[in-house]
């Protein structure tokens, strides 16, 4: 048994973590803002201490896990260097699979929602652990698989050597630190070389067809010249049914209780993973059905004529099919987009396909840029650099209080879609709010 203590502990894979060392009877503490994040619920409701900066007292002959949001000249990082063994987030994360039979998810876009489908698959098979990007981290001492995020910024996935890997897609994103298309590619290939065994990665992806070839890949999707492919596909308000065929021949019909086409990619790349391991389809089926759906990922409340949605998209593609899900799963209600940005330089790369994406709603409203790491050297702009983007409707810039919250609430009824990485769920309740 160790002592291990998180520096940034509220972060989403740094809360996962976390709450997986507790379950293995570690002592485990850290320290965060004391702002409210919603990571931080599971972690008090199994009393790992949760320290603030200013108070935060490292116990000694401690392992310190840093979160990757700290730089090595923040005052506890320089201390835990000092007298601690130390590890980065990713660091520490990469050593740490290695004793589990590991499948990483990663991409630009779906990670979340896919590492959540594929642990309720592999839970529903055998015993699974996770560690999902939206807070939640689950271990038992006998598993045998291990299901985990793997992010690409930084290429901080090189810290890993998964078994198998799902690349759900290759759009370049994190521009602050990947400048060309090219050496975003570069990582995603260099993290491929890196597995073990083999690659789902999404077929119908453009970006990802320009991946240098390997004998590790198994291609997915729908479109021909893919090796696992649905066909005869149904899509519903409520579900969806097809036919999987993979190397050209019919395996199995599934209906999955999804709704929204980027959920059938994601769930292609789940079942490529079943079909590795030999898992009855009767079971990868049943084991996808189980799935409820992750934190911050199109969460869905229903209130009284209105529907609020709570969705983590942050990139222009993201955008998109996060209102066409909406619009596929409530097509006789009006869409209404909130959108809060983050990183100037993602809107400033991506300012006009974002406003393409947000023309897909029938109203927009823009909320601006409050995180510490939102501004960036060299890019000064605000969210009205987005605002007079959208040229097809309009736009209104709100703010995140009272006023912007009754702005919302004389949409109703409507479906409100809150989109953003950061913390714009709180302006949903207050829209709840005014609208008792």
């Amino acid at each position: 048994m160790n002592n291990f203590y998180f520096i940034g502990i509220k972060g989403t894979g740094m809360a996962a973590l976390a709450l997986i060392l507790d379950k293995l009877d570690h002592n485990v503490s850290g320290c965060d803002l004391t702002k409210h994040f919603f990571t931080e619920d599971l972690l008090v409701e199994n009393n790992i201490e949760i320290q603030s900066f200013e108070e935060a007292i490292i116990p000694d002959n401690s392992i310190v896990i840093i979160g990757n949001a700290f730089l090595e000249d923040f005052p506890l990082v320089t201390q835990a260097r000092k007298n601690n063994q130390c590890y980065r987030y990713h660091e520490y994360l990469g050593l740490f699979m290695e004793n589990y039979h590991t499948i990483c998810v990663t991409g630009s876009h779906g990670k979340t929602t896919t590492t959540g489908m594929l642990s309720s698959m592999m839970s529903n098979f055998d015993k699974t652990g996770y560690l999902i990007g939206d807070g939640s981290g689950k271990i038992e001492k006998d598993t045998k698989y291990f299901c985990v995020e793997a992010d690409e910024y930084r290429r901080h996935f090189l810290a890993y050597h998964p078994n198998y890997a799902i690349v759900t897609n290759i759009e370049i994103d994190h521009v602050d630190y990947f400048k060309t298309e090219e050496d975003y590619q570069l990582a995603y290939e260099e993290f491929i070389e890196q597995v073990k065994e083999k690659v789902l990665i999404f077929g119908d992806d453009e970006n990802s067809r320009k991946i240098k070839d390997s004998n590790k890949l198994i291609w997915y999707g729908i479109n021909d010249n893919n090796d696992i492919q649905a066909k005869n596909i149904i899509e519903t308000t409520s579900n969806m049914s097809f036919d999987l065929y993979y190397l050209n021949e019919f395996k199995y019909r599934f209906n999955l209780n999804l709704v929204g086409r980027y959920l059938l990619w994601n769930a292609l790349g789940v079942i490529g993973v079943g079909i590795l391991e030999n898992i009855p389809f009767e079971t990868i089926e049943e084991g996808i059905n189980l799935f409820k759906g992750v934190k911050r990922r199109f969460v869905i409340e229903e209130h009284k004529e209105n529907v609020f949605i709570d969705d983590y998209a942050h990139h222009p593609t993201e955008v998109a099919i996060t209102i066409d899900a909406a619009k596929t799963r409530y097509p006789n209600k009006k869409i209404v987009a909130i959108f809060k940005p983050h990183r100037v330089s993602r809107v400033y790369k991506f300012a006009k396909e974002f406003a393409s994406a947000l023309e897909k709603a029938d109203e927009i409203f823009l909320c601006d840029f409050t995180s510490i790491d939102d501004k960036e050297e060299g890019i000064d702009i605000d969210i009205h650099y987005l605002k007079n983007m959208i040229y097809n409707k309009k736009a209104t810039v709100i703010e995140e209080d009272e006023t912007g919250a009754n702005i919302l609430a004389q949409e109703s009824p409507a479906v409100f879609l809150f989109m953003s990485s950061k913390d714009i769920y709180p302006l949903a309740e207050m829209v709840k709010h005014c609208l008792e």
